[in-house]
């Protein structure tokens, strides 16, 4: 059939290919330490505690050279890098300018889906000027990002969000990659299975024991292979071998469940002190939920010891917890039946999840409290 041909009656739709852009702030919040401090330019920054049982939350690329990671103990990162600035966080100045960002966002498109404060996608594929590419709208948010932040942002531009997130990732710092249709099956195909949205460190290593290294292996895998190894998730490792990624961009996403934790200084020995520690968690956690007007069923306590063993435990109502007091006190219920132990308490949490409403393709708040 010729492009300007009738369709036959009853024909099925064309399939619009979608124009998902991903934003990713560069290294974030130790760029806007550095943007305040003109004397951290240039230099290895971390954000976050430097005490012995201090946090990573962000580095600076200048750390990152070292082998310098978010989420690493501070201790382990001074080793690497000796001569890392350690900074506490601001997060409501990284709030406020996550804001200005998603400002900008919205005047190309209301399809805005936040990841966290420094990324989200973009559909802009019915929100197009006449001959306006997705290319050129990511090129001029990322000029207008800079304008007003003075701060620079990565981003990918694809058919999918699975593809856009890779792109955003390719040309680090301040670049961008565009990744068409005809280029996505294979692009996946040499890129080790670790770097794909959706495979964590924990199956990516299950992943490897079977020989699964990177997406040309995970490719030759059968669909029905997949499923009894990995679940649900079979169907989407599946999909994205093949470049293939169904997800819409979605601005009402509700939170599948939210959390706060803290890595303490001394290790917690006694119960009087695990008890009180939970209560600023605790209302960490009830003030963003309050904020959000969300309501669990679910009460998990996290426990990682002394040794580094990480232990879960949980409770579900029969409808949601009402109070702070009420959730706090399934915590302490829950900590009880393990603590105190002989090894100390390193870290502690407390997620709420089991929310009204539900989400498949939810994600989960971890709002963590540095030392």
């Amino acid at each position: 059939m010729s492009p300007g041909a009738e369709r036959p009656p009853g024909a099925p739709p064309i399939p619009v290919t979608r124009k998902i852009i991903h934003i990713d702030m560069d290294a974030f919040f130790a760029s806007v330490e550095q943007r305040d401090h003109p004397e951290l330019r240039g230099k290895p920054v971390a954000v976050g505690g430097s005490s012995l049982r201090g946090v990573v939350a962000a580095a600076s690329y200048e750390a990152r050279v070292y082998g310098v990671r978010s989420a690493m103990p501070s201790v382990t990162a001074k080793r690497l890098c000796p001569d890392l600035i350690f900074v506490k966080h601001r997060f409501d100045v990284y709030q406020a300018v996550s804001a200005q960002i998603r400002d900008i966002f919205k005047d190309y498109t209301p399809l805005v889906e936040p990841l966290s404060l420094d990324e989200a996608y973009l559909d802009v594929t019915d929100h197009l000027w006449p001959g306006q590419t997705a290319t050129e709208v990511a090129r001029e948010i990322r000029a207008r990002i800079r304008e007003t932040t003075r701060l620079t942002a990565s981003a990918g531009v694809s058919y999918n969000k699975f593809l856009a997130k890779l792109a955003s990732d390719q040309n680090k710092p301040d670049g961008l990659c565009v990744i068409p249709p005809e280029k996505g099956p294979d692009f996946v195909l040499s890129l080790p299975v670790g770097k794909f949205h959706g495979v964590g460190p924990a199956t990516a290593k299950k992943m490897q024991a079977m020989g699964i290294a990177t997406g040309a292996d995970l490719r030759a895998q059968p669909l029905d292979f997949l499923q009894k190894r990995f679940g649900k998730s079979g169907q989407y490792y599946w999909n994205i071998s093949r470049g293939i990624d169904h997800r819409q961009v979605r601005p009402d996403r509700i939170r599948k469940s939210v959390g706060a934790e803290n890595t303490y200084f001394t290790d917690l020995m006694t119960l009087h002190e695990i008890t009180e520690a939970l209560a600023p968690l605790a209302g960490k956690v009830w003030r963003h939920l309050d904020q959000r007007e969300l309501h669990g069923r679910t009460v998990t306590l996290k426990v990682k010891f002394a040794d580094f063993q990480q232990i879960t435990r949980a409770r579900s109502l029969p409808r949601p917890v009402t109070t702070e007091a009420e959730m706090l006190a399934i915590a302490c219920e829950l900590a009880v039946t393990v603590l105190p132990d002989p090894r100390g308490a390193r870290l502690l949490g407390i997620t709420l999840s089991g929310f009204d409403h539900p989400d498949p393709e939810a994600d989960m708040t971890q709002l963590d409290l540095f030392d």
